[in-house]
């Protein structure tokens, strides 16, 4: 199993970039075939998710790079998991919000980037509104952000132990 998944820094990559993809999948199915509208922490985690998914595919195209860009594209991918889950975590506690202390719903995110400025739409989003309490679905009792989170914490694991044995993963020894 060790060598399946940590055998090399292509595979570590490409199981992120898999994982991005199908999270990336799953979300535009439920926002265009079962007409569920994201909120503004629901584009945030995506936006976590994209931007894993991007630093996935430079590091697969560095991969024959020195440990140090290893190491550099590892953490950044840890920081944009510990974003998402900060942000996932974020939705989970507007959603158990008793209703009386739900914020209020905010316009949608096209009618705030055309009126406000960027910086303050983004700390709009990052603070939540009443739209992100919604659950819209949610499969054994958990919703969608929670289903998120813990991709995210599988992905943290992962990604963790792959820069603890970053040294014994990108080896200039082993064959690739």
């Amino acid at each position: 199993m060790k060598h399946l998944l940590f055998s090399n820094s292509n595979k570590i990559f490409s199981l992120l970039l898999f994982a991005c993809l199908g999270l990336t999948g799953v979300a535009l199915f439920f926002e265009y075939f079962l007409s569920l509208q994201p909120c503004l922490l629901c584009y945030l985690q995506r936006f976590c998710v994209y931007f894993l998914g991007l630093i996935s595919i430079i590091g697969l195209v560095h991969s024959k790079k020195t440990l140090l860009f290893f190491r550099t594209y590892l953490s950044i991918a840890l920081l944009s998991i510990l974003a998402g889950i900060s942000f996932s975590a974020r939705q989970i506690y507007l959603q158990s919000l008793p209703k009386e202390l739900i914020p209020n719903c905010a316009p949608n995110l096209s009618y705030l980037l055309d009126t406000l400025p960027f910086v303050d739409v983004l700390f709009m989003a990052i603070k939540g509104d009443g739209n992100c309490a919604e659950v819209l679905w949610s499969f054994f009792g958990i919703s969608i952000p929670g289903w998120l989170l813990m991709a995210f914490v599988i992905m943290l694991v992962y990604l963790l132990w792959a820069l603890i044995h970053s040294i014994d993963i990108h080896s200039p020894i082993k064959d690739r």
